[in-house]
């Protein structure tokens, strides 16, 4: 019988990713952030490698931006502002 109701449930078209994408977005973005800080302490605080940490620290940034703007949905404002600028 259940088998039954889980097929009545995915052919009424009602599951989705809405929520997959909210627990990943609650959960595992901030452990790899937490992840990714701790890395960066550990391989260039004990040397005393300000510089190197700083590089890496640009490059995480600019990750980050890229998927704020992935996940917020602008990444489509921004392309069209970008073919704005060849298409006049």
């Amino acid at each position: 019988m259940t088998t039954l109701t889980t097929l009545d449930t995915l052919a009424a078209g009602e599951l989705g990713t809405g929520n997959v994408r909210q627990w990943l977005l609650d959960n595992i973005i901030p452990l790899v952030l937490l992840a990714v800080a701790l890395l960066l302490l550990w391989l260039g605080g004990g040397k005393g490698d300000n510089a190197g940490v700083m590089r890496r620290l640009a490059g995480v940034v600019i990750a980050l931006a890229i998927i704020g703007l992935a996940v917020s949905g602008a990444g489509v404002n921004v392309g069209q502002w970008i073919a704005g600028l060849f298409t006049g």
